[in-house]
């Protein structure tokens, strides 16, 4: 009997420690009680008239792992 071929694992992260990080829009940046410096800067580029964004990374909802 022939042995099938073995199937190797795709890790799907380039690291086992990498996060996940959520993507939060100005709105959830402005209501959090702990402003961070990215957070605040994209508050302040969405600020402006007529700037379109699609969120930023947010440290602060970084899954448990």
């Amino acid at each position: 009997m022939a042995k099938g071929k073995k199937v190797k694992k795709r890790n799907s992260r380039q690291h086992p420690n990498q996060l996940n990080l959520k993507i939060v829009t100005s709105s959830t940046c402005l209501a959090c009680k702990q402003q961070c410096a990215r957070g605040l800067a994209y508050l302040e580029r969405m600020s402006q008239p007529g700037a379109i964004g699609n969120g930023v990374p947010c440290i602060l909802t970084k899954p448990k792992a």
